[in-house]
């Protein structure tokens, strides 16, 4: 059973500003790969737009699509969706050839918010984050752990991490709290 887990830190910057790090409910992730020519037949199939620049997100809905490459993207849907997309996929695979796999149990979601987010992911993620404009995702990493970045908002991120790593990235968020705690 799937439990979510929820900390507050508390980070000293000329002042108090919270950043809470929350281990997001489970959903429904699919990894889609194919070629250019079959995208919008596959679009209408799964009733979402694939966009075509990396790191662009296209919503319907609950659903989310994000294009990882020029021919991958990550799909994210509430848990009761999976099902439904993996149909419609199927139905869709004789006219327009793909690859969707299901990988919802693989990876974990930490939501990253608060005023002191930003400073807490660049503590082990290369990134510029101030370039990560809100509504658009990544794939980087987090210290050596891949992750799927995601921008909500100006002080809101997601991890999309791989379960075998979560433990690492949780660790590596832990050590940030202290640091930034330490006024380090």
């Amino acid at each position: 059973m799937m439990t979510t887990q929820m900390h507050d830190f508390t980070v000293i910057e000329g002042g108090t500003a919270p950043v809470r790090v929350e281990e997001l409910a489970p959903v429904a992730r699919f990894s889609l790969r194919l070629r250019e020519k079959h995208r919008a037949a596959l679009a209408q199939a799964l009733g979402l737009d694939l966009p075509q620049r990396v790191g662009d997100v296209a919503r319907a809905g609950a659903r989310a699509a994000l294009c990882l490459g020029p021919d991958e993207w990550l799909i994210h849907a509430p848990e009761a969706e999976a099902e439904a997309i993996a149909a419609a996929g199927a139905g869709a695979y004789a006219d327009a050839p793909h690859s969707l796999v299901e990988i919802s149990d693989r990876e974990i979601t930490y939501a990253v918010t608060g005023p002191a987010a930003q400073a807490l992911l660049t503590i082990a993620c290369p990134r510029d984050l101030d370039r990560l404009a809100k509504g658009r995702a990544i794939r980087t990493v987090f210290d050596t752990a891949q992750v799927v970045l995601w921008r909500d908002g100006e002080d809101a991120f997601r991890l999309d991490v791989w379960r075998s790593f979560a433990p690492h990235v949780r660790a590596l968020l832990d050590a940030g709290r202290a640091e930034l705690s330490a006024g380090l």
